[in-house]
């Protein structure tokens, strides 16, 4: 019995952070084990934002040397870089011809885009659903693990593959489902005490940062003036801190400055002095990694080119088959 098909894409933004490994990345180790898995790195996606032609490719690069080291293996999952599969731009055409601009313009990231960057809205910005259901069409993928915030343009790249199998009376696209992580990936919050970790907030910990690195940021992190009353519930801005000690301490270390929170006598630098020596230890195979990979660039080059080969086998079966059902020679 074949795997089911799992695509998932990246943004080339910037490194890695403890939000995207807890939350998404080791989430991959898992179903790299049990699905025929796509992982690409999306450099046409972000042409939206204009990112400058030498930053492109450096941008490639460190996702894929980070995405090795935090453990996804190119013997298990078809791992390639998003512009060296040529053929998802003539399927993005395609489904392009198909999506109709009143719906495009409704969709939430669009609009958000186009209030943050009024002076860039692009044609791409409008179009990215289609662009992003052309990625997950193009490998008829029937599970694409997704963050809440990509949960409408999921429903768009479904009813791109409905229309086109009603257009054309073939059933030949999947119905892709949105593949929730829930249950292994971990919401890692930030250092600034609300919400979650990420790039654009400021609040993150990169998996590459080095162990200094690492205590200078947490030891800034936001705290209160402590517990007055013994039992008491955490406010949000120590909660934080106990969750992310909880993801990457040991349990009586938890357990140790849990205890010291119920008694009043808890000291927040002691804390973050043990939550940065914990993520430091955590993270340094991983660093040790990214430091042999980002040496190989050899090894980096042959990885992507026999990712993009395997991925756009997959691809050009799917083109011909879509070519002949629109009319087209295959």
């Amino acid at each position: 019995m074949e795997k089911e098909i799992v695509v998932s894409g990246i943004r080339p933004t910037g490194n890695l952070h403890l939000g995207n490994y807890y939350g998404a990345v080791r989430s991959f180790l898992s179903m790299q084990e049990e699905y025929n898995c796509y992982f690409f790195i999306a450099d046409w996606h972000s042409l939206t934002t204009r990112p400058k032609p030498e930053d492109i490719q450096k941008s490639v690069r460190t996702i894929l040397v980070e995405y090795l080291a935090c453990g996804i293996d190119p013997e298990k999952a078809t791992i390639y870089v998003q512009s060296d599969v040529k053929e998802v731009l003539e399927l993005y055409l395609f489904l392009n011809m198909n999506a109709y601009l009143g719906e495009l313009e409704r969709t939430t990231t669009f609009k958000e885009k186009a209030r943050k960057q009024p002076d860039n809205v692009n044609a791409g910005l409008l179009t990215y659903p289609t662009l992003m259901a052309a990625d997950i069409l193009m490998h008829r993928a029937v599970k694409v693990p997704v963050g809440k915030d990509q949960e409408q343009n999921m429903e768009m790249a479904r009813k791109f593959a409905r229309r086109f199998n009603s257009m054309y009376g073939v059933d030949f696209f999947p119905e892709p489902e949105s593949f929730s992580m829930s249950s292994k990936a971990l919401k890692v919050p930030g250092l600034d005490g609300t919400g979650k970790m990420g790039k654009s907030d400021g609040n993150c910990i990169y998996i590459k940062d080095t162990p200094e690195e690492i205590k200078k940021k947490v030891m800034k992190a936001v705290t209160d003036s402590g517990p007055v009353a013994p039992n008491s519930e955490k406010p949000e801005v120590i909660q934080n801190l106990f969750t992310m000690l909880e993801i990457v301490s040991a349990k009586d270390t938890y357990d140790y400055f849990n205890e010291k929170w119920n008694d009043c006598s808890i000291r927040y630098g002691d804390l973050k002095k043990q939550l940065a020596a914990d993520i430091a230890a955590a993270m340094a195979p991983i660093r040790e990694r990214i430091e042999f990979y980002s040496k190989d660039v050899d090894l980096l080059d042959r990885i992507a080119k026999t990712g993009a080969e395997k991925a756009r086998e997959s691809a050009a079966a799917t083109l011909r088959e879509v070519r002949g059902i629109l009319g087209f020679r295959k």
